[in-house]
């Protein structure tokens, strides 16, 4: 089987669809099938490592040669045509209304998905038991080491999320609680002033995020793929809304006790006493920690790619 993967990774789109191709690398690659790669993996060089680990070639896009094309990308348009006049099947990954296109086969692991109009799409594979997760993730057993809780904040890859680190920080210093917190952001953050017991470190997203969510207590997070990542391990999460795309999955979380909601970034120095307090709420409430960790980890399963993967086969090559 021959798979080319499509994502593109910026500094102002951050690194979540490149996250979730190369999970599908992954699995793909597990199977034996051959698998190249095309687009930008600017300020994710951790994730581009990863793919070249595994021998992902990287080419130009073009269906050309390949069975299957998968396509997690909001900016590209209607596709399945060029892609299946060469003899490809088109995998399209949609969130929601973003990257929503026509396809032979449409992925949107959304945690609940609203009603899809029908575009001609052949199959429709949606909901939370489809999230791709990166072997990194799977293989992780979270070991808290607190006291004091561990904190990790991180909410995405992108450099202009500084502002909204150094609010997040604030409010977990206005907690007045003892903390070590992880701060992972490209930037310099300013660092508020810090009461006794509690410490703060800053680096940049790398490769270890995992070992991070697996010694975290608590962690907060965008409404991304790194949430789910956080369900997955069972790590209790105050989630951002960072932008409008992650809309759905923030709402789904917190209709279905995933997270504590901390609302949306545009708005949380208007909101920074009641953030506050929902942080102090984690930090404090050993039984709201457990009942949020046992709510995630058994929403999310982490076998997304390999039902994906599995239903390309039987388009491709039926039993």
């Amino acid at each position: 089987m021959r798979l080319l993967l499509r994502a593109d990774a910026s500094g102002s789109i951050g690194v979540g669809h490149l996250s979730r191709i190369v999970a599908y690398a992954e699995r793909a690659v597990a199977r034996g099938w051959t698998v190249a790669f095309a687009g930008s993996v600017e300020n994710a060089e951790w994730l581009a490592a990863r793919l070249d680990e595994l021998g992902v070639a990287r080419v130009p896009f073009a269906a050309a040669g390949f069975d299957a094309v998968v396509v997690d990308h909001y900016g590209l348009g209607d596709l399945r045509e060029e892609v299946n006049a060469v003899g490809a099947l088109l995998v399209s990954i949609e969130d929601d209304v973003f990257g929503r296109r026509p396809a032979d086969i449409v992925v949107d692991s959304g945690f609940a998905p609203a009603p899809r109009p029908d575009d001609g799409s052949d199959v429709l594979l949606r909901g939370i038991e489809y999230a791709p997760l990166r072997d990194v993730v799977l293989e992780t057993r979270r070991a808290p080491t607190g006291p004091p809780p561990h904190v990790t904040v991180v909410l995405g890859g992108g450099a202009q999320w500084s502002s909204t680190i150094e609010l997040l920080l604030r409010a977990l210093r206005d907690t007045e609680l003892p903390f070590v917190a992880n701060a992972l952001v490209r930037g310099e953050p300013a660092l508020p002033s810090l009461l006794s017991g509690q410490s703060i470190r800053i680096a940049p997203p790398s490769p270890a995020l995992p070992e991070l969510f697996a010694t975290a207590d608590v962690a907060v997070s965008a409404a991304g793929m790194t949430f789910v990542e956080l369900c997955r391990l069972g790590v209790p999460t105050a989630v951002v809304q960072l932008v409008d795309n992650q809309e759905p999955g923030y709402r789904a979380a917190l209709d279905l006790g995933l997270a504590a909601g901390l609302g949306h970034a545009e708005t949380l120095a208007d909101r920074l006493s009641s953030v506050t307090a929902t942080l102090r709420s984690l930090l404090s409430d050993a039984a709201l920690r457990e009942s949020l960790s046992k709510k995630a980890s058994s929403t999310v399963d982490g076998r997304g790619v390999d039902r994906v993967l599995d239903r390309i086969e039987d388009r491709i090559c039926p039993r």
